[in-house]
């Protein structure tokens, strides 16, 4: 997007893409500015770091941070910012997406990390989350948000069953 990023996506590895294009589409629906980097806690300490201190002079206000594994990735970002950060675990070992899970929600106090559900589902509410932080300061988005929720619950209510 060509205005300055309000969200930023942060990524532990390329392969989480795939989860975060969730996110992505709904931050595009909702017109909120937005960028995706790859950024590892454990393998680009230095970059993930300038990332972070740069942020809010970007005009960030949120950052959703997803990683499979160890998933340190949105606890260190959240020790380096006050800046809201959404954790979404990522299914990488054959812990199916549990051992990120725990390594976010069990943030130490002092250091909060708000965690969505694994994969894609957490994708996809991170970024309304974050939509939802932005809409307490921007009427046009706050419209843009119960747009959304109310299409989304017309497709419920429109939903046919087979016979």
């Amino acid at each position: 997007m060509s205005e300055q990023p309000s969200v930023g996506i942060v990524m532990g590895s390329k392969s989480d893409y795939e989860v975060l294009l969730a996110a992505i589409e709904i931050l595009r629906a909702l017109e909120i500015p937005h960028e995706a980097r790859v950024l590892s806690a454990h393998r680009t300490p230095d970059q993930l770091f300038e990332y972070v201190a740069a942020a809010p002079g970007r005009g960030m206000r949120v950052i959703i941070a997803a990683a499979g594994g160890a998933a340190h990735l949105a606890g260190v970002i959240a020790a380096k910012t006050l800046l809201p950060v959404l954790g979404v675990p990522i299914v990488a070992t054959p812990l199916n997406g549990l051992d990120s899970l725990l390594s976010m929600v069990q943030m130490p106090r002092g250091i909060p990390v708000a965690t969505l559900a694994i994969g894609k589902p957490g994708a996809a509410n991170a970024a309304l989350f974050a939509a939802a932080i932005l809409a307490l300061n921007d009427a046009a988005l706050h419209d843009r948000l119960a747009a959304w929720r109310a299409a989304r619950a017309q497709e419920v209510l429109e939903a046919k069953l087979p016979d």
